[in-house]
């Protein structure tokens, strides 16, 4: 097991979350039972899905009096603490429910639902669905997620494997330029491969450098100081390079990227953008197109990016909550699959991660709007524009993605997929996130 690498009071949960080797894992875990079918096949649930598509159709057409309506009945028929169909309902209710306020001005519908909002209190509406900072209660739950469900680490392994293939055994130097790095979890079991890969081939691990953004300087640093940490206890040669995003704003990355990074002679670079890209498209994909001109002009080795499988940047409010139900429908059935049905970290998954972007997505509208995820199609077209080409991720990577979900989230519904040379995670049926490299 890693050693103790942190100082805060998150110390057992950032500890745990930097993985060893998949092999030094428990054994397998009995399957939990997924019941094939989805809560929303179930009749009361397509009748919820309705109502909730009709109060969108009502909202847009600014009938907030039936609106509120069909709220109430919805509020009445859903609950945080209930099944999946529920939890969900609940948290497109109150999502709904921000945006008749911010539309409409505020009224007593959200205290009569009893609804409060994940950021802020919903007399302050707008600033809530623009308030991105990183919050302990945001930092948590980011934690718990890595932990309950596969889906960062399924994008943190298959990423670091492509990044191990495109270093050359040998290679002196390597730089990784880690967007929104949060707390560094990822590197460890990379360091862990490099060291492990050069006790093998005789030749001596690269000196690594990894310079991570976010938006809190001590979270940086703390992170910087697991890191360095870590990399000591493997012998490995170590630098780690802050650089903090000002104001939450990822377009001043994509304007001055250029001036704010060092590429050393001899040093291979690796970019690593991890559910990141979205966060760049606007209304338009000016800025997006800025930064992967900037980073394709740094010549990386290779270019990692995992997003998640879903168009919720439809310009049209009806197409994005009809697209957002299909997927967070999924996504709360695979925690229900998964784990107890009383389960605390789950409930704070839901309600302030995932009810932090539905809230997003629904209630949200122009530069405030930050959740504008695309299909990996739509990155394809964006990525090639700029220069980029393809690397096809090895049958070695989704070996690895399998083996993962084998030991960790031994579930049915959880399924892998090779498509056009990405591979691609999903419950069931629905894909829900992807991982690409490019060059």
């Amino acid at each position: 097991m890693l050693g103790a690498l942190n100082s805060t009071s998150n110390d057992q949960e950032e500890e745990d979350l930097l993985a060893p080797d998949l092999q030094h894992h428990p054994q397998q875990q009995p399957s939990h039972s997924t019941g094939f079918t989805s809560h929303f096949h179930s009749h009361q649930a397509i009748h919820m899905r309705q109502l909730l598509i009709s109060c969108a159709e009502l909202v847009s057409q600014s009938d907030f009096s039936a609106a509120n309506g069909l709220l109430s009945i919805l509020s009445s028929n859903s609950s945080p603490y209930g099944d999946s169909t529920e939890r969900l309902v609940h948290q497109f209710t109150k999502a709904l429910s921000l945006r008749i306020n911010r539309l409409h001005g505020p009224g007593s519908l959200l205290m009569m639902m009893n609804i409060n909002c994940p950021t802020a209190a919903a007399a302050t509406v707008t600033a809530t669905i623009a308030n991105y900072d990183i919050d302990p209660s945001l930092q948590s739950c980011y934690l718990s997620l890595n932990q309950i469900a596969p889906f960062i680490r399924f994008a943190h392994l298959t990423a670091n494997q492509a990044i191990l293939e495109a270093i050359q055994v040998g290679q002196q130097s390597m730089h990784i330029l880690d967007f929104d790095i949060m707390h560094g979890v990822q590197w460890p079991p990379l360091m862990q491969a490099l060291a492990d890969r050069s006790a093998n081939t005789l030749h001596p691990p690269p000196i690594l450098r990894i310079t991570g953004t976010g938006h809190d300087l001590n979270i940086l640093h703390r992170t910087g100081d697991r890191l360095f940490k870590f990399a000591q206890s493997l012998g490995l040669r170590f630098q780690f390079h802050p650089l903090l995003v000002l104001n939450n704003d990822p377009t001043s990355v994509a304007i001055n990227l250029p001036s704010m990074l060092t590429i050393l002679p001899d040093e291979v670079l690796a970019v690593n953008c991890m559910l990141y890209l979205h966060r760049l498209l606007k209304d338009d994909s000016c800025d997006l197109r800025l930064f992967l001109q900037n980073i394709k002009a740094l010549n990386p080795t290779v270019m990692t990016i995992a997003e998640r499988e879903a168009n919720h940047n439809h310009p049209l409010f009806l197409h994005r909550i009809v697209e957002a139900l299909d997927y967070y429908t999924a996504i709360f059935d695979s925690l229900e699959a998964t784990l107890p049905p009383k389960s605390q970290e789950r409930l704070a998954v839901e309600q302030i991660w995932f009810g932090r972007e539905i809230v997003d997505i629904v209630a949200a509208d122009g530069e405030n709007r930050r959740e504008r995820h695309e299909r990996l199609e739509t990155w394809e077209v964006m990525l090639r524009s700029s220069g980029f080409s393809n690397v096809p991720l090895s049958p070695f990577a989704y070996s690895q993605a399998k083996l993962l979900l084998r030991l960790h989230y031994p579930s049915e519904g959880y399924q892998l997929q090779i498509l056009n040379n990405s591979c691609f995670l999903g419950w069931q049926n629905r894909a829900l996130f992807s991982v690409s490299s490019w060059r």
